[in-house]
């Protein structure tokens, strides 16, 4: 049987933390809890279940609070809890077959996150995995006979077990200050974090957050060669761009992104609602319909799926196509359907 550390970050978590880990009961060796600068009863909460509590000073940056809480780990496995997750009974059954029968050479657990899109900001389906659980020290070795290399890739294993997320809120707003704090502070944000902010604008962004995010993501524009980032831009500046009503800037956005190989399909659904606002529904019809039928989407799946197919029921039922009206209500319902 493996040993396992639990490290988790928290601040102000009194609402939610005895209900994690009163979930998570049984299943460690040991509990590491760092306190980012709580002001509520979080960390009297937290020694009622381990001594090992710990105050980091936050700094704006998860990852080096996540660090630390790793540093304070003894064991051979950690897993990674956040205040807002549930082990529920059945899961925390299988999490300890897992604990009973995992293999020492997998490296990383992935997990299914769950109950994403009721909560999420930067989620695409309800339910997807994602790792959870890391062996603590990673041992590299040879592989191959002849032109030896070593092993960089890690063991990884894909589980049933579902861990259910319920907060008590949305984290959209922490999220985006803390990207315009970032890029205030480094000027620049890496190609994976563009991506999450832009995607989590998508999903769940505000006008303001929309008009804040703009400086950013023109200057992406201006300077960026890589196509994803284009394009992740492209798409976050139009929907901007057609909010504070600024034409120039979304169709220059738009027609950019059409003329690439691969069209956006968030593009194709901006256009559906820059006609359907000037009520040229003919013209919104047929790029509501190049949204699901011809192009993929970059950051939001539902500007592919459910939110063009219910503008085309609109649309249809404006003009008194009931039939077809009916039939898009029932695609959007698939789509709906099909992302639980």
């Amino acid at each position: 049987m493996v040993t396992i550390s639990i490290c988790m970050i928290v601040k102000n978590e009194e609402k939610v933390l005895a209900r994690c880990l009163e979930s998570l009961k049984g299943l460690a060796e040991e509990i590491i809890i760092v306190d980012t600068g709580s002001t509520d009863a979080t960390k009297e909460i937290a020694l009622e279940y381990t001594d090992k509590v710990y105050d980091f000073e936050w700094i704006d940056d998860f990852s080096a609070a996540r660090n630390f809480s790793f540093q304070k780990a003894s064991m051979q496995y950690i897993y990674v809890a956040d205040a807002d997750e549930v082990l529920e009974y059945a899961e925390h059954e299988r999490f300890l077959h897992l604990k009973r029968t995992l293999d020492p050479s997998v490296e990383i657990v992935q997990m299914l996150y769950t109950n994403q899109l009721e909560f999420g900001t930067t989620y695409n389906y309800d339910e997807e995995l994602r790792p959870k659980l890391y062996r603590r020290i990673r041992e590299f070795k040879w592989q191959g006979a002849v032109h030896e290399m070593v092993r960089l890739e890690p063991v990884i294993l894909d589980t049933d077990i579902r861990v259910k997320h319920v907060p008590v809120s949305a984290h959209s707003e922490r999220d985006f200050s803390m990207f315009l704090k970032a890029v205030w502070r480094d000027g620049d944000l890496s190609k994976h974090l563009t991506g999450m902010y832009a995607r989590e604008l998508m999903i769940s962004g505000t006008e303001r957050d929309f008009e804040q995010a703009m400086p950013f993501f023109k200057k992406k524009l201006e300077q960026t060669s890589d196509e994803t980032i284009l394009k992740q831009s492209l798409c976050v500046l139009a929907h901007s761009a057609r909010i504070v009503g600024d034409t120039e800037l979304f169709f220059q956005c738009a027609l950019k992104n059409v003329a690439l190989e691969k069209a956006s399909s968030e593009i194709c659904f901006e256009l559906g609602e820059y006609y359907r606002s000037k009520n040229n529904i003919y013209e919104a019809l047929i790029w509501y319909y190049n949204a699901i039928y011809e192009t993929e989407p970059d950051l939001n799946l539902t500007m592919s799926g459910s939110r063009p197919a219910g503008r085309l029921a609109e649309c249809h039922e404006q003009l008194g196509n009931i039939e077809d009206a009916k039939q898009y209500r029932k695609l959007e319902e698939e789509f709906l359907q099909a992302r639980k």
